[in-house]
């Protein structure tokens, strides 16, 4: 079965870490334990393990942030430098293109041949040196890099797809997660830009009055790559179930996230034994959400693997990326049906993609 992944900062892993991504991930721990107190855990993600995992598809992101012990040091000091960051990322999935390791989606139209592709060649795709690429869909977490509004275009015209305003605290367009406050002075003209152009508008990491303001003045196609439920898990960087109504009003496809604070309750990050936490404990997030929808068509998965962290905050019986097939037996186990399963794992973003990008 083919397997899509909504979010990977995976060139951020390339460049901020130095990770050779398209060896094993056992090799990239070996490499990684002579060096103390750089790399934040033992990796999970490569494009190897992808391949291995059968995860054909993802939203691999440009991420303008730092890897710094304090907090206050992981933002770039000016938006043109985190300009910079985001367009030499963006050199690293090109080159990766041209390598022949990735195929970027940027209309539907590839979208569909390339899922076909997939599909018809599981076998040959997830073997070492196939030459069939991982398709991927480029995404923006956090707009530093973009220096005003009416940059909007000449991002969308470089590939980039998806844009999620904020990450972690006040942004230059909006509020962000550990903050509060809605749109600032340029955040409407942003979202009007996206719109205008067709990107679209990924909700993650809003603050909560950002979040209803965004959908409020955003027309076009909305999802949460990487979002889990606030009535699970109460912090404000989950969705409240009226803000998932919303979204599954808007036709989002929201997904799940494998980053242990956000699964279980009272998991602590630096404390918690990371045994306390299983893949299992994902699903009740996937059933939450689909109890609220009536249906399982606005569920998949955004792991966020590596997304800072490493295996020491993840579901103790992930060891990489490629365990991801495992999800599909605990929803089966738990009465899901083939076609329910075969929509979490990646159909349902696959439809939703299919009319929510350009024709091409």
């Amino acid at each position: 079965m083919l397997i899509f992944d909504a979010h990977l900062d995976m060139a951020w892993n390339a460049c901020e870490w130095n990770r050779d991504l398209e060896l094993p991930v056992s090799e990239i721990r070996k490499f990684e334990r002579q060096f103390e107190n750089i790399i934040p855990g033992e990796a999970t993600v490569s494009w190897h393990a992808l391949r291995k995992g059968g995860v054909g598809m993802t939203i691999s992101t440009l991420l303008p942030r730092l890897h710094r012990k304090d907090a206050a040091l992981t933002h770039y000091q000016s938006r043109e430098a985190a300009y910079g960051v985001a367009m030499g990322q963006l050199a690293y999935y090109r080159a990766m293109v041209e390598k022949g390791v990735l195929r970027e989606i940027p209309d539907s139209k590839t979208l569909k041949s390339h899922v076909e592709e997939w599909e018809a060649n599981e076998a040959a795709a997830r073997e070492e040196g196939s030459t069939i690429p991982i398709g991927f869909i480029l995404s923006m977490e956090g707009a530093p890099p973009i220096l005003s509004p009416g940059q909007i275009e000449h991002w969308f015209d470089a590939g980039l797809r998806i844009l999620g305003p904020a990450h972690y605290g006040p942004g230059p367009y909006c509020y962000g997660t550990g903050s509060t406050g809605g749109l600032k002075e340029e955040g409407p003209a942003l979202l009007k830009e996206m719109d205008r152009v067709g990107m679209l508008l990924d909700v993650t990491h809003l603050a909560d009055q950002s979040f209803w303001e965004a959908l409020e003045i955003f027309q076009g196609p909305v999802l949460a790559s990487h979002h889990n439920c606030r009535a699970l898990v109460d912090a404000d960087r989950q969705l409240t179930d009226e803000q998932i109504k919303a979204l599954i009003e808007r036709g989002a496809v929201i997904g799940c996230a494998f980053d242990n604070w956000m699964i279980k309750p009272g998991w602590t990050i630096g404390v918690s034994d990371p045994k306390t936490t299983s893949i299992e404990d994902i699903a009740n997030h996937t059933d939450h959400i689909c109890q609220l929808a009536g249906n399982a068509k606005h569920c998949g998965m955004g792991t966020d693997l590596d997304g800072g962290f490493g295996k020491e905050q993840t579901p103790h019986d992930l060891d990489t990326i490629a365990d991801l097939e495992m999800y599909a037996s605990i929803l089966e186990k738990r009465g899901y049906s083939e076609a329910d399963i075969k929509g979490i794992m990646s159909q349902n973003f696959i439809d939703f993609f299919l009319k929510a990008l350009p024709a091409g």
